[in-house]
């Protein structure tokens, strides 16, 4: 069956297509999950309400654009409503920028997909929110605060500390490999 087709049975409420349809995106989508729950038990309880959302407002959907970005943002906003319910406070700081020791491009390709996730994924909570949203998900600092509820430069200065962080993590992990 294709894309287009299985789209169509879900919309039609064809069990066999959405399961169709989970089936093919579940792993992906539980990845983006991941990336903003505090563990796997969290994540799956996000990815079943993504799905229950993607199903309940599938006829929506307009056939322009890829279908899993859609079915991604949809994803990504769940995962923040979780973040929210929880209160997640952001510190408010000025909009100055802070330097960052540059990382040779060999410590990234030394690193595997799977390290640097758990990298981030041991980031503080905030900023490992902004991270997940702004390098991975390429949403701007001004969405991200519109969709945090917080102000633009705390979003970038979320972001550098991120980075400053992951940066001395891998050049530990470099200094240990070598």
């Amino acid at each position: 069956m294709t894309e287009l087709e299985i789209i169509k049975g879900c919309i039609k409420q064809q069990a066999s297509c959405q399961r169709m349809l989970y089936e093919q995106y579940a792993g992906k989508l539980m990845a983006v999950c991941l990336r903003y729950a505090k563990d796997p038990m969290e994540a799956e309880d996000m990815l079943q309400d993504a799905f229950v959302r993607i199903f309940n407002y599938i006829n929506q959907f307009k056939f322009e654009g890829s279908f899993e970005g859609w079915m991604r943002r949809i994803t990504v906003n769940v995962a923040l409503k979780y973040i929210q319910k929880k209160k997640l406070v952001f510190s408010e700081v000025n909009d100055q920028k802070e330097s960052s020791a540059q990382i040779p491009p060999t410590a990234y390709s030394q690193l595997g997909e799977e390290v640097l996730m758990q990298l981030i994924q041991q980031l503080p909570t905030g900023y490992r929110i902004v991270f997940n949203l702004n390098v991975i998900e390429g949403y701007s600092h001004e969405e991200i605060a519109t969709l945090l509820n917080i102000k633009a430069s705390t979003s970038r200065s979320q972001l550098v500390k991120a980075r400053k962080i992951l940066q001395e993590q891998i050049l530990q992990l470099q200094k240990i490999a070598v």
